[in-house]
């Protein structure tokens, strides 16, 4: 199995859940790299992955989702210029341990790890992607799996839908219809989850709602009878989110086995990187079991 991390997640967790006046050499903060290397070694250790890719955002304003709709995103607050300076260090961190990494101003992780997970697939190999992003579970097939690793919980194809409210293949056109307050994607007004739950649990695709909408009034849901009125009125927003909550596939980057297999890590640049980073004996030393595993 191959493991396709979405850096980002664990790099803002890692920021926000560990504690402490952590700075390095410069008395610039080190807590966020500290959380995310001890998340790094512990996957690895508890994994023991041969093959992995760790894929990290460039931006929140420049991906083609941007120049698609502006306002993608646009209600979140950039991160803290403390935590800003830390994502080259995280990266730095996961090279030094031989892990792939991965990141583009005009594709985000998610497209990405897309790309990749569908390379898994034309070489028949499974793909852990190792996310909290409900964006990433429309990626899993069967034999895959969406691993939620900070809370330990693995959802293979089939326990997608029970967890997401649709099955992995619908799920783009699901936060289409419904909206996605995350991202700032409006979806249809008046379509909340169980709304979109109940549509495709009957139909297998945005095109096939909408080519059924004389239908809608007899799905057993609250509203049905004006459904088809709101989905005909929002046509254009409903396609323009699709758009925006599909991930691509299709990202031109190297996706053979080969490029995800962990190379051997470089212990002399580990121990500048942790003398930089003023880390101590004992992540140094995980970090060294890491290599030489």
């Amino acid at each position: 199995m191959i493991y396709l991390i979405d850096a980002s997640v664990y790099v803002f967790r890692a920021y926000y859940s560990v504690q402490g006046d952590m700075v390095d050499v410069r008395g610039q903060p080190t807590n966020a790299v500290y959380g995310f290397a001890r998340f790094l070694l512990d996957l690895l250790r508890d994994t023991g992955a041969t093959h992995a890719a760790v894929a990290f955002d460039e931006s929140l304003t420049t991906s083609f989702r941007n120049e698609i709709y502006p306002q993608y995103k646009a209600n979140r607050e950039p991160a803290p210029d403390e935590l800003k300076a830390q994502f080259v260090y995280c990266r730095r961190f996961a090279e030094v341990l031989g892990l792939r990494t991965l990141s583009d101003q005009r594709f985000e992780a998610d497209d990405l790890i897309g790309t990749l997970v569908e390379h898994c697939h034309t070489h028949g190999v499974p793909a852990a992607i190792v996310t909290r992003d409900k964006d990433l579970a429309q990626l899993v097939a069967p034999g895959d799996e969406f691993y939620d690793y900070a809370s330990g919980r693995r959802f293979g194809h089939g326990d997608i839908e029970a967890q997401f409210g649709t099955r992995p293949e619908r799920i783009a056109d699901f936060l289409a219809l419904m909206g996605d307050s995350v991202d700032n994607i409006p979806g249809v007004p008046g379509v909340g989850k169980k709304t979109a739950a109940a549509v495709f649990a009957q139909y297998h695709s945005l095109d096939h709602v909408y080519e059924s909408l004389d239908e809608l009034h007899a799905l057993p849901i609250r509203g049905a009878r004006t459904l088809a009125a709101k989905l005909a009125a929002n046509r254009d927003a409903a396609y323009l989110a699709q758009e925006l909550t599909r991930v691509r596939r299709d990202v031109p980057l190297d996706g053979s086995l080969s490029s995800m297999e962990r190379a051997p890590g470089d212990e002399a640049a580990l121990h500048a990187l942790c003398d930089e980073l003023g880390f101590g004996d004992f992540l140094r030393r995980r970090a060294l079991e890491a290599i030489n595993a």
